[in-house]
C-alpha cells in the first residue's frame, strides 16, 4: 500500500474514533491503570505518559506462546528483524529499526551483556531461555543519554521474576522434533523481609544441518545448554532493600563452516560460557523525596571454536575469546512534586579481553593471532528532568557526558514530549536524541585490524507518532514515523585497518494495533516499513539497502481462552525480500532473499491447579525460507510438555 494513502486512512480512523468514543472515556484515571514501564526513563511511569516507542512482553504472553527462547519471542515485535545462522544454538541476532545488532544494548536485570570480546560488541541470543522472566521491554530509538554506549538504536531490557507468597516449586519437561528435549526446575516465594526466585534448565537437540540441505548438506548440527537464573531480595530496613542477581549459561553447539554448498563440517564445535552477577541496593530518603539505586555488576563471556580437516575443508583451527566487564552505577531520583522528577547518575565501566586464534592449512600454511590482555574504561554522568504539565503534557529531557580513556569525551542528549487528550484518548508524541558506541577492544587493539585512534560511532534519530486509545487502555491503535542517521561507523581501509569511515541511514514507519476484544480474546497486529541505505564513501554498497533488513515485515498474534483451563495462541510472521551477500563467490555478489511467511501455533490445558500440559507447532505449513543466505531454518516442528507446580 502507498505510504501516503496508508497515513491518510490512519488519520481518518483516528479522527472518527476520537469523536465516537469521546463520550465513553473515564478521563485520566482509566489510563493510569495502563502498563507501567521502566526502561524509557529509568523510573516507573505509566506507558501512556512516555513519548518513547516501547513494547512490553509480559510473563502472561511468554506463557501463552510457549516459546522456550527469548529470541523466538522477539521475532514478532514491531520494529524488529532477526537472523540466525542455522540450527538452534547457532549465532542469533536482533536488529532494531535497521541498525546493526551491536548498536542495541541488551540488559538482563541491569547487567550489560553485550559481549566485550566480540568485534561489534553484539549479544548472541542463541542460549538465552525464557525461564524465570517477568517481562521484556523493547525500547526503540537512540538511548545513550540514559544508557551510554551501545544504545545507538535502542535497548532490550530483560527483567526476571521477583518471588512472593508461600514457597512454590515447579517442574517442567518438554520434548519434540529434532530429538529435542528440555527440563526445568524452579522455586520462588517471599514475604515482607525476604524474596527469592530461581530456575535451572537443561536443553538438548540433535538439530539439523545449519548449512541448508537445499544445497546438499546432510550433517546434523546439535546443541546442548545449561542455564541458571536466580534473584534474591532482602528488605533490610523500612527504606532500604538489597537485591542479588546471578545468571550462568553453558552451551556446546555444532556449527557449519558457511551456508550453501559444501558447508557441512562434522568437526566444527562451538563452546561458550557466560556468568553475570549484580548487587543492587535501593534507598529511599526523606519520605520518598530522594530515591537512590547503587549497583555493582560483573559479566564474563568465554567462547571457544575448533575444527579439524575434512574433505570439504582441508584445514584446522583452534581459538578462544575471553572477555569481561565490571560496572558501577549510582542513580538518584529527586521527586520535587507529582509533576516534576529530576534524575541524575554516574556510571563507570571497565572492559577486558584476551584471545588466541590459530589456523593451519595444507594449502596456505599456518597463521596465529594473539590478542593481548587489554582493557578500556569509560565513565559517564547523566541528568534527566521528567516534567508533567497539567497532567496533559509529559516531557523528559536529558543530557549525558562520557569520558573514555582512549578516544576522549562524547556528549549525548534526548528530548521526548507526549501530549495526551484525555477526552478522546489520543496521545501525540515525539522524540529526538543522539547515541554513541565506543570502539570495541578488538577494533582498538587487535594486532592486524586495530586502531588506537578510533573515535566512537554516532547516531542521530527522531520519531513522531500518534496513539489512539479506543474505549480504554486495552485498545490501542498506533503509528510512528522514525529516522536514524549513523555516522563514523567502523570500516576498513585498504590495509584492513579499522577506521571511522562508514555511514548509514534508516527511516520508515511502524503501525500497531493491540486489543482485548472480549475478556477471552486478544488480538495484536504490527507492521514495520524500513527504508535503509548504505552511505559509506567508496564502498561498492553505497546507495544500496543494508543487508538482511526487509522493507516490509508484519506480524499477527491471536490468543483465545476457551475457558479458564484451555488456551490457544496463533502467530503469523511475514518478512519481505531483503538483500544478502554470497561470500562463497569471488568477487562477493549481492543476492536477494525471498520473502516468507511462517505460522506458529501453541496451546495449553490446565488439568488441575498444579498440572498443565502445553504444546506448540512451529512453521505449521513447513515453509522453506532463509534468514541468512545458505543457512537452514526449522521446518514443521512439534513439541509437547507438562508443567507441575507444588505449593
Amino acid at each position: 500500500m502507498d505510504k501516503k494513502k496508508f497515513l491518510y486512512i490512519f488519520l481518518v480512523i483516528n479522527f472518527i474514533a476520537a469523536n465516537i468514543f469521546a463520550q465513553n472515556i473515564d478521563s485520566t484515571k482509566v489510563y493510569k491503570m495502563s502498563e507501567v514501564v521502566v526502561t524509557a526513563t529509568k523510573i516507573k511511569i505509566p506507558e501512556i505518559e512516555t513519548a518513547s516507542s516501547i513494547t512490553v512482553i509480559d510473563s502472561t504472553e511468554i506463557s501463552r506462546q510457549a516459546n522456550s527462547n527469548i529470541f523466538d519471542l522477539l521475532q514478532n515485535q514491531v520494529g524488529i528483524t532477526y537472523a540466525r545462522e542455522g540450527a538452534p544454538g547457532s549465532l542469533s541476532y536482533i536488529y532494531i529499526r535497521g541498525a546493526n545488532p551491536g548498536e542495541t544494548l541488551i540488559l538482563i536485570d541491569g547487567v550489560d551483556v553485550n559481549m566485550p570480546n566480540d568485534p561489534d560488541n553484539t549479544f548472541d541470543f542463541a542460549n538465552l531461555p525464557s525461564d524465570n522472566i517477568e517481562r521484556i521491554e523493547v525500547l526503540r530509538g537512540p538511548q545513550s543519554t540514559l544508557y551510554g554506549s551501545n544504545a545507538m538504536a535502542g535497548v532490550i531490557n530483560i527483567i526476571t521474576k521477583q518471588g512472593f507468597g508461600a514457597p512454590k516449586f515447579f517442574l517442567s519437561a518438554e520434548g519434540g522434533s529434532y530429538n529435542s528435549y528440555k527440563g526445568l526446575a524452579g522455586i520462588n516465594g517471599g514475604n515482607d523481609s525476604f524474596n527469592y526466585s530461581a530456575t535451572l534448565s537443561r536443553f538438548k537437540s540433535d538439530g539439523f544441518s545449519s548449512a541448508s540441505s537445499k544445497y546438499g548438506n546432510t550433517e546434523k548440527d546439535g546443541t546442548s545448554n545449561y542455564n541458571l537464573s536466580s534473584r534474591l531480595g532482602f528488605n533490610l530496613l523500612k527504606d532500604f532493600d538489597l537485591n542479588l542477581f546471578i545468571r550462568y549459561s553453558k552451551a556446546n553447539t555444532a556449527l557449519d563452516q558457511h551456508g550453501g554448498a559444501f558447508g557441512d563440517d562434522p568437526t566444527y564445535v562451538y563452546n561458550t560460557e557466560e556468568y553475570s552477577y549484580r548487587a543492587e541496593g535501593n534507598l529511599n530518603l526523606f519520605k520518598g523525596f530522594w530515591d537512590q539505586t547503587i549497583g555493582l555488576s560483573f559479566f564474563r563471556n568465554v567462547r571457544k571454536y575448533s575444527f579439524d580437516s575434512t574433505l570439504n575443508n582441508p584445514a584446522s583451527s583452534n581459538s578462544i575469546y575471553d572477555g569481561n566487564k565490571i560496572k558501577f552505577d549510582w542513580q538518584n531520583n529527586l521527586k520535587f512534586s507529582n509533576f516534576n522528577t529530576l534524575t541524575f547518575g554516574l556510571e563507570s565501566e571497565t572492559e577486558k579481553a584476551i584471545s588466541d586464534y590459530f589456523y593451519n592449512s595444507s594449502a596456505y600454511g599456518s597463521f596465529q593471532s594473539v590478542f593481548p590482555n587489554t582493557s578500556s574504561t569509560s565513565t559517564g554522568i547523566y541528568i534527566q528532568d521528567l516534567i508533567n504539565l497539567r497532567n496533559q503534557l509529559f516531557t523528559s529531557a536529558g543530557m549525558r557526558y562520557d569520558v573514555h580513556n582512549r578516544f576522549g569525551s562524547v556528549i549525548t542528549y534526548r528530548i521526548a514530549p507526549a501530549f495526551v487528550i484525555w477526552g478522546s484518548g489520543t496521545k501525540i508524541k515525539a522524540t529526538f536524541g543522539t547515541g554513541f558506541k565506543s570502539p570495541s577492544l578488538f577494533y582498538l587493539f587487535d594486532p592486524v585490524y586495530g586502531n588506537k585512534d578510533l573515535k566512537p560511532e554516532n547516531s542521530l534519530g527522531w520519531d513522531a507518532g500518534v496513539e489512539q486509545y479506543l474505549f480504554n487502555p486495552n485498545f490501542i491503535l498506533g503509528l510512528n514515523y522514525f529516522y536514524n542517521r549513523f555516522t563514523n561507523l567502523f570500516g576498513f581501509d585498504n590495509n584492513f585497518k579499522t577506521i571511522n569511515i562508514d555511514k548509514a541511514e534508516t527511516n520508515g514507519f511502524e503501525f500497531y494495533f493491540k486489543s482485548i476484544l472480549f475478556t477471552n480474546l486478544n488480538f495484536n497486529f504490527n507492521y514495520t516499513y524500513t527504508n535503509s541505505k548504505d552511505e559509506s564513501i567508496g564502498s561498492p554498497d553505497n546507495g544500496l539497502p543494508l543487508l538482511r533488513i526487509p522493507k516490509n515485515k508484519f506480524g499477527i498474534n491471536i490468543n483465545y481462552s476457551f475457558s479458564e483451563k484451555t488456551n490457544l495462541n496463533l502467530e503469523l510472521i511475514s518478512v519481505g525480500t531483503r538483500d544478502d551477500k554470497d561470500f562463497n563467490t569471488y568477487p562477493v555478489q549481492r543476492v536477494r532473499l525471498d520473502k516468507y511467511s511462517v505460522v506458529n501455533l501453541a496451546a495449553s490445558y490446565l488439568i488441575t491447579d498444579q498440572i498443565k500440559i502445553f504444546g506448540r507447532i512451529d512453521n505449521l505449513f513447513n515453509t522453506y525460507y532463509e534468514e541468512i543466505l545458505g543457512y537452514a531454518t526449522p521446518g514443521l516442528s512439534e513439541y509437547l510438555g507438562i508443567n507441575l507446580t507444588v505449593k
